[in-house]
């Protein structure tokens, strides 16, 4: 005991206090990587692209699948109370998402959303040809998903909206505009932090409880695929808190689409626009102020 004593105070010390914190410490273990090419050719003849591919097909039908379920169970009651009500599809829609972002951020990064791909498409974090091909494979997820549930309960998903976005009742487009460009904003930048290798490098510097034991721990670095779910599916879950009344939450277009097309009624057409415009605006905003912003790599390498 003494002696796993000694080592745990050699851990603790074997860093110095003085260790450089938030932007003094970017170029600590850590070098930016290349921007992604725009086209990569090389990919088609991949497996692994395929691979990520399908997996974001999977994860998109998962998703739809189980929180339009949801919504459906709520909607179809004639007393809230007796359902999960707006938490719950919240809590639908934010515990899918770290769910899946976990089992998906190993082989295709997790996107399960066309915005989010989008977002970092900008950031140059992946090809065209590779951003192109996600947002396919998320509709087509999408539309699955959401065909299965009418599938499943085709009177009630009709008379209950197919869990398709629209603008409220007493709001404007404009209103249901804002409401998708912010939430859609802060799902975007919550996945740049939580997902921006520098700060990782930074963090290995952070002293972590282990799992072997309950001293004081030794120096680990954070294991990224496994607290970057967290936060993510905590920000989707707080944004349907906000907007569900406002447009039924989109934030994702591949969810707006597949309930759009599965449920096929001019209501569910007429702000359909939003549902892509906004997202599409939210995302491009997040990925400009986090590279240019926070991490202020346009201005690397300039005296």
């Amino acid at each position: 005991m003494e002696g796993k004593e000694e080592d745990v105070k050699l851990g603790a010390n074997k860093f110095s206090e003085r260790q450089p914190i938030g932007t003094a410490a970017q170029d600590k273990d850590y070098k930016e990587p290349p921007p992604a090419p725009l086209f990569e050719p090389g990919e088609l003849k991949s497996w692994s692209f395929y691979r990520a591919g399908i997996a974001e097909f999977i994860a998109t039908f998962l998703f739809l699948y189980i929180t339009i379920l949801t919504v459906m169970g709520v909607v179809k009651s004639s007393s809230k109370c007796s359902t999960v009500g707006i938490q719950g599809i919240a809590w639908a829609f934010g515990g899918m998402i770290f769910a899946l972002v976990y089992c998906t951020a190993g082989i295709s990064g997790g996107h399960i959303n066309p915005a989010v791909t989008f977002g970092l498409f900008l950031a140059r974090k992946l090809s065209l040809t590779r951003a192109l091909f996600y947002m396919v494979m998320q509709c087509l997820g999408a539309i699955c998903g959401a065909g299965v549930v009418k599938g499943f309960q085709k009177g009630v998903y009709e008379s209950n909206g197919g869990g398709a976005n629209v603008v409220a009742s007493g709001y404007s487009k404009g209103d249901g505009l804002g409401a998708e460009i912010v939430g859609t904003f802060i799902l975007v930048y919550t996945v740049f932090s939580a997902t921006d290798a520098k700060r990782n490098a930074r963090d290995s510097h952070v002293p972590t409880r282990t799992r072997s034991d309950n001293f004081f721990p030794q120096y680990f670095g954070l294991d990224a695929q496994l607290l970057a779910p967290l936060p993510i599916g905590f920000a989707v879950f707080l944004v349907h808190l906000a907007t569900i009344p406002i447009t039924g939450t989109g934030i994702n277009p591949a969810r707006s689409l597949g309930a759009a097309i599965i449920y096929n009624k001019d209501h569910a057409w007429d702000d359909h626009w939003i549902f892509w415009v906004g997202p599409f605006i939210g995302a491009a905003l997040a990925a400009i102020y986090h590279q240019v912003v926070i991490r202020a790599i346009p201005f690397k390498n300039r005296s």
